[in-house]
């Protein structure tokens, strides 16, 4: 499926960014761009604020774990539109960590990989691969983020009781992310940067509106069937 429009455009507006950068370097995309080492704390490019880079880590390792979810869905349920919401979900997250990944690389800054920490419940609640947190404090840095608990129950469950706990997770899940949106733009000096202020807006709208779309799938799966007369 193909990403929203909304989504290609902040994705196109992002990679539009970058090309100057890769120009520069010869190269076809960021797959040889080591990120900086740890201990080098590069100073930040000019309009650019410290919750800016911490937003876009920690949105990154939020939306891996969505992923985590939707990876799940595809042998636990018998809806499709279930399988639909998954599947533009997963394509939405996936669009978004690349943009995100190459806005910070774009600036010789460190970009998290997920795939590497989040790809099986034992791991999604670590948060950005890099970082080695502790859960508590990844859980306070990124609200709505499922524990292994949760992730494991999520895992075990079929059917019917599957589709409406990934339901109640993921608009929890979501929820989250809104809330780090608001973090973002009630931080003095943050979320300026015009690509950054574009692409957090866009994604607190695409998160409401899937809110929206998730209440009403679990609104319908909770309502007792017809009786038969």
């Amino acid at each position: 499926m193909p990403p929203s429009p909304r989504a290609a455009r902040r994705l196109a507006a992002l990679l539009v960014l970058a090309a100057p950068a890769l120009v520069a370097q010869g190269a076809p995309g960021h797959a040889g761009h080591a990120a900086p080492a740890a201990d080098s704390a590069p100073a930040l490019p000019p309009g650019v604020a410290r919750a800016d880079v911490t937003f876009l880590e920690g949105m990154i390792g939020h939306h891996a774990q969505a992923l985590v979810m939707t990876d799940l869905l595809a042998t636990r349920t018998a809806r499709r539109e279930m399988r639909l919401l998954a599947e533009r979900i997963a394509v939405s997250q996936r669009d978004e960590i690349a943009a995100m990944r190459s806005w910070l690389l774009d600036r010789g800054l460190a970009a998290p990989l997920p795939d590497t920490a989040h790809r099986t419940p034992a791991h999604a609640t670590r948060g950005a691969a890099h970082h080695g947190g502790d859960h508590a404090r990844d859980h306070a840095a990124m609200p709505g983020m499922l524990t292994t608990a949760q992730l494991d129950s999520l895992a075990a469950a079929r059917g019917g009781a599957f589709d409406t706990l990934f339901l109640r997770y993921m608009i929890a899940h979501h929820e989250g992310a809104l809330v780090m949106v608001q973090r973002l733009f009630a931080t003095p000096g943050a979320g300026q940067e015009p690509q950054l202020f574009g692409f957090a807006t866009d994604v607190d709208a695409d998160q409401r509106a899937e809110i929206q779309r998730m209440r009403a799938l679990l609104a319908r799966y909770r309502a007792p069937a017809p009786r038969r007369r």
